[in-house]
């Protein structure tokens, strides 16, 4: 029977297998894991999937089950990197419908998106102005894609692009199972300055199809905490840090998930910041970024957050060099 659910759905939560065979979710935990074993399915953190993440996406019905306390706190803590009256963009997702819904708050934003979920999510936000892309529909993720959104986004330039996708790798970067979705994906991070990613660690390691964000571009990754026992998490994201990109872990500091928006100007938007940010710091040189006064420099948003005198020192020292 759960070959079966898994089979017919693509992917299926834990919970919803307990309910339909009457069981508790330690059985059915490891039920899935002995199935695993014999190479019929997939675990995923929270669920199980059809095998091979290079062959099929798992719809929006079977995505939003999954990993939900996860999404809710890395949700909360992005929500925090958007300031008033930004201009962004916001791929499609579940976990990115989760951050539309905290940023319905933010006075003065505006936010350019391809997800129908992500715009009904800020449908009644009276302060923030939404601009949808062109597109064919894809229903599995009620995404618009294909030419139509790509060229409605040619010319665009905001200041940051947050995007999530179904596996992340250091050595690949932010990839999906779709090429449609993929190709608007990459159209989505040509318009902004900065790449942000959002992925629970379940996703950190796996790799699937169609890059969508290759390491070098992703400024930033807000993840969850994994458990102690997920050594592969863990080493992924040493490697990320490796490579220069910004890790903020949700939960980390053993706050759980926060109440306040994260947003700025918002309420409890400085507290997430400061409960449930874990900066893994950068120990290797970063790519140059547009407009920065030298190739090992980071952005001034990005120094302004690491702030004291020693690291002005330092970036003064790199300056003169």
């Amino acid at each position: 029977m759960i070959l079966e659910m898994v089979r017919a759905n693509g992917a299926v939560s834990l919970r919803e297998l307990a309910r339909v065979v009457q069981t508790s979710e330690v059985t059915v935990r490891r039920d899935v894991r002995a199935l695993e074993a014999e190479g019929l399915l997939d675990r995923r953190h929270g669920g199980a999937v059809l095998p091979g993440g290079f062959t099929r996406e798992s719809g929006f019905p079977q995505k939003s089950h999954l990993a939900t306390a996860e999404k809710t706190a890395i949700a909360d803590l992005a929500a925090g990197l958007v300031e008033e009256g930004e201009a962004i963009v916001v791929g499609a997702g579940t976990t990115t419908q989760e951050l539309a819904r905290r940023l319905a708050r933010v006075p003065g934003l505006t936010v350019v998106t391809n997800s129908l979920l992500v715009a009904q999510a800020l449908a009644h936000a009276n302060r923030v102005e939404v601009v949808m892309t062109g597109g064919t529909l894809r229903g599995s993720n009620y995404a618009l894609v294909g030419s139509g959104a790509e060229q409605s986004l040619q010319g665009l330039r905001v200041s940051k692009a947050f995007l999530s996708g179904s596996g992340l790798t250091a050595e690949r970067g932010l990839s999906t199972s779709n090429m449609l979705s993929a190709s608007v994906d990459r159209a989505l991070v040509q318009a902004a300055a900065e790449v942000v990613v959002l992925a629970d660690h379940s996703k950190l390691g796996t790799d699937t199809m169609f890059q969508t964000v290759p390491t070098d571009v992703i400024t930033r990754l807000v993840t969850d905490e994994s458990p102690g026992h997920d050594d592969r998490a863990a080493t992924e994201l040493q490697a990320l840090a490796d490579q220069g990109v910004q890790i903020a872990v949700a939960g980390a500091s053993g706050g759980g998930t926060a109440n306040g928006t994260g947003a700025s100007g918002a309420p409890g938007g400085d507290s997430v910041g400061r409960q449930q940010r874990r900066d893994v710091p950068l120990p290797g040189p970063r790519r140059q970024v547009p407009g920065a006064a030298g190739a090992g420099l980071r952005s001034a948003t990005a120094l302004g957050e690491q702030g004291g005198g020693a690291e002005r020192a330092r970036v003064a020292d790199m300056r003169r060099r």
